[in-house]
């Protein structure tokens, strides 16, 4: 029996790994970085780090893995077993944490705390991807343009400008798209649903970002901020276009004349010089 809880064992090697855990001792020393474990099967999981020995095989694809539960959640793959259930929905899972993660979407809980602005996130994912909001890292580069991106998908995405890869069509008109959200923007056009709904006077929209920018005629929130005298726009593209009052910037290039423009619109409306083009009509969702 152990001293300090009072908790039995059948064998005496049970209680003396017992008792460390009280003790907080750890005999096992790791030969490479002398690390040290409580028990013998966890300083032999971690030296597989330095040998890279990979002793468990997969029966169907002959994969190796260097630990054992990491085999029992890749034969998943094959078996399409998923043993974690949901208690609210009964989606079910092949891995706990996956499970955990869908928990919240019905808990509401919100674990991991932004030590810069204190918002909370439900995901620690979502929190380090938060986070170089206010720190400004971008970890991920482009290797064609040495382009630099805080979030992975957005650095895929980048990619694509580059191989012209287009994964995503449209069932209704096998037109082809580089990223997933432009597929499902462009089905709405056949479909024409529009599931964004202005909670302040019900008007419905095709696009999240359309919605949002919407809500701020109500809010009356501005938070894009020129740096160069403080006047705060609705939009960001609003934004933009006001700094090239300050910079003088000219990006837009008539191809015909080669003059230069501050805004895209003008750059039209020069164009109709040339082409002679007269025709004014809205188009809608531009």
């Amino acid at each position: 029996m152990c001293e300090s809880c009072q908790e039995s064992f059948t064998h005496s090697g049970s209680l003396n790994r017992h008792i460390r855990i009280h003790t907080k001792e750890q005999p096992y020393q790791c030969e490479y970085c002398q690390k040290k474990f409580g028990r013998s099967h966890h300083l032999k999981r971690h030296m597989r780090t330095h040998t890279k020995e990979k002793s468990f095989k997969c029966e169907y694809c002959q994969k190796c893995f260097a630990q054992s539960y990491d085999l029992k959640r890749h034969i998943r793959t094959h078996t399409k077993e998923k043993p974690y259930q949901c208690e609210f929905c009964q989606h079910r899972f092949a891995q706990r944490g996956s499970l955990k993660m869908h928990m919240r979407t019905h808990t509401k809980e919100k674990s991991y705390k932004c030590e810069y602005c204190q918002k909370m996130f439900g995901y620690k994912w979502s929190l380090k991807e938060h986070i170089r909001t206010h720190t400004n890292e971008k970890p991920y580069q482009c290797e064609c343009c040495q382009e630099s991106f805080a979030q992975s998908g957005t650095l895929k995405q980048h990619i694509r400008t580059h191989t012209k890869e287009k994964p995503y069509q449209c069932k209704y008109c096998q037109e082809r798209f580089a990223h997933r959200g432009d597929l499902n923007r462009h089905i709405r056009s056949h479909t024409n649903e529009k599931p964004f709904e202005c909670k302040y006077c019900h008007k419905q929209f095709t696009r999240n970002s359309s919605l949002k920018v919407h809500n701020r005629t109500h809010t009356k929130e501005k938070p894009y901020l020129c740096e160069f005298c403080q006047k705060r726009f609705t939009r960001s593209g609003d934004l933009k276009d006001h700094i090239r009052t300050h910079t003088k910037e000219k990006p837009h290039q008539c191809i015909y004349c080669q003059e230069s423009f501050a805004q895209r619109g003008s750059l039209k409306q020069h164009i109709r010089s040339h082409t002679k083009e007269k025709n004014h009509q809205c188009e809608e969702g531009k």
